[in-house]
């Protein structure tokens, strides 16, 4: 572990936590004006009753008891409301404060390239934005501000203590200095404990959300009693974290207790001696001492607890800051604000690679002209679906350059380059909500009005009134009630509704059912008439009616023209791939 992790409290993280709080300056200067009465307050009650005891009982003079009483009393209801503004107004700054944090880190999180979620999970992500965002609000509503007011208390206390008698305060001093480094070891281990602790709910978080999410498929292939047994490891190895915080603090709390008790039956028995044999203290300031010592070591005992809270959350904090930290997003530097495109695209000798030295583009180049539909075919791994990922800038080219309308695309800022270019994935993912917030995704300016001529105009209107509530339909999560062609024709419709200049299609619809594919079918040659659009094509139809093909294999484009050219060539690829999977199509048709 560095020395940095190794810290039991990292300084400069706190400072930049702390950062946060600027906007709400007011609740932390009452707060600390809380914590200060508060301390006031504490060492306050046994003053009042060693003045109580020597001045009207021992004093003999009862009438000024119940003046002593009347002050203890409002001491008490003071005491108490401060306490309750304390707890709120720390819990409130907390709360608020992890609210602007978690903005940030979803807003960070919106931006990141796609690589950083091809190789992070999502579990961990999870737990960064949920879990640990709440142990952040921990160390404002249940460890700063407590351990500040424990200090406090404990200064306070001391002060009155060797004011009142220093010989019991020796007493009572002697037995700090192990309570003391019995403390600093418990943080230290805990600190340690509490990351392996915040490691293993990641990994737990992790685990089940991929496990849930792939049920299906688990289900199939009847992985249920290994993916238990592994469910099971990591399940122990999250018990084991918890234990070894459960393990130091058997220790330490009973120890913090047998040093208070021990040292109250020293105070008692040495100032006891001192009241009957010398009268050099008296019966209030024993008793007042006696009621000093839990609040000396209490808060001490206290201080420890809290600080666990208060290392979780610093724990928490790091992990998120490290996220946020994550320099992973595309560079937004373009100055150009496209409007609209014309839809002249062009590759030009564009190389990329996912991993180093593993180019899936091997020097790509070509033209689509301004309202022409092209077809890319090809095997599995040719590169057909990088082309539509570097369009639209999900990834950054290695070298070359991608121009739309003439414009390198890294010219045009990324928020209008993505608005003028639709992309229906295979894939389809639709959010647990209407099918009308789906094909909108909420945005302000695309009216159910407008969302019911589009579906008419692409001829799926009909299917979406069949549904249970029609266009106010909840598919659920991922879009689960619906069935994947069902699903596609819903991802067409939200893109043809935004009317973009360059539509990209992954059209795949090897397992939708007939009348499916015939609406997917007439919904493409809708969305596809008059705007350029880029097809990865899986169907002989869309195949044959593209103003171009582009035939591609292990990264390079190996052929190019149109079905028939194609056809022309001796040997040629897109001839044996035509005869091999399109013919057979041709024959079923």
């Amino acid at each position: 572990m560095s020395k940095k992790q190794d810290k039991i409290f990292d300084i400069a993280l706190f400072k930049r936590l702390f950062q946060y709080i600027k906007p709400y300056k007011f609740v932390f200067s009452v707060l600390v004006l809380l914590v200060i009465l508060l301390a006031v307050f504490s060492a306050a009650t046994p003053h009042v009753t060693r003045l109580a005891i020597d001045d009207s009982i021992a004093g003999d003079n009862p009438k000024e008891f119940l003046f002593y009483i009347t002050i203890m009393f409002a001491i008490l209801i003071l005491q108490t409301i401060f306490q309750l503004a304390f707890i709120y107004y720390a819990a409130w700054l907390g709360q608020t404060l992890v609210v602007d944090v978690r903005i940030k880190l979803f807003d960070h999180l919106l931006r990141f390239k796609m690589k950083y979620y091809d190789n992070s999970s999502v579990g961990v992500l999870i737990t960064r934005a949920v879990t640990d965002m709440e142990r952040i609000a921990d160390i404002f509503g249940q460890g700063l501000f407590m351990i500040f007011r424990d200090l406090l208390t404990m200064a306070v206390v001391f002060g009155v203590m060797v004011y009142t008698n220093w010989r019991l305060s020796l007493i009572v001093f002697i037995m700090l200095p192990v309570l003391l480094y019995a403390t600093r070891v418990f943080q230290k281990y805990m600190k340690k404990a509490f990351e392996e602790v915040r490691t293993e709910v990641s990994n737990l978080n992790s685990f089940v959300q991929e496990r849930l999410t792939g049920m299906k498929i688990l289900q199939l292939f009847t992985r249920e009693t290994v993916e238990y047994e592994n469910f099971k490891k990591i399940n122990a190895r999250h018990k084991k974290g918890w234990l070894k915080t459960v393990w130091y603090n058997s220790i330490f709390f009973p120890l913090a207790d047998l040093s208070s008790s021990v040292t109250i039956g020293l105070v008692a028995w040495y100032g006891g001696l001192n009241v009957v044999l010398e009268g050099k203290v008296t019966e209030g300031v024993l008793v007042a001492f006696i009621m000093y010592v839990p609040m000396l070591f209490r808060p001490l005992r206290q201080i420890a607890d809290k600080f666990n809270t208060l290392q979780m959350g610093m724990v928490a904090a790091n992990r998120v800051f490290k996220v946020i930290d994550t320099t992973s997003q595309i560079d937004d530097t373009g100055t150009h604000v496209a409007e609209h495109f014309k839809g002249h695209l062009k590759f030009d000798n564009v190389f990329f690679s996912y991993v180093e030295d593993e180019e899936v583009l091997k020097g790509v180049s070509f033209d689509v002209n301004a309202g022409e539909t092209v077809a890319i075919v090809g095997a599995t791994g040719a590169g057909k679906s990088t082309i539509i990922n570097l369009l639209n800038r999900f990834y950054e080219i290695k070298d070359g350059v991608i121009c739309v309308d003439d414009i390198d695309i890294r010219e045009v800022t990324l928020a209008s380059l993505r608005t003028q270019i639709a992309v229906v994935l295979q894939d389809v993912f639709l959010f647990a909500d209407t099918i009308l917030n789906n094909i909108t995704l909420n945005h302000p300016e695309i009216t159910e009005a407008q969302v019911h001529q589009a579906a008419k105009e692409i001829g799926i209107h009909d299917f979406i009134m069949s549904l249970p509530n029609g266009y106010h339909y909840n598919v659920k999560e991922r879009g689960v009630m619906l069935s994947s062609g069902q699903r596609q024709l819903i991802s067409f419709l939200r893109a043809y509704v935004t009317n973009p200049s360059i539509l990209v299609l992954d059209e795949a619809t090897s397992s939708v059912d007939s009348y499916s594919e015939q609406l997917i079918q007439n919904a493409t040659d809708k969305i596809t008439k008059g705007r350029t659009s880029i097809v990865i094509a899986h169907r002989l139809a869309t195949v044959k009616k593209a103003d171009k093909i582009i035939v591609m294999d292990a990264g390079n484009i190996v052929e190019q023209g149109t079905h028939k050219e194609l056809l022309k060539k001796e040997n040629g690829y897109y001839k044996n791939l035509y005869e091999v999977q399109f013919l057979q199509e041709e024959e079923v048709i």
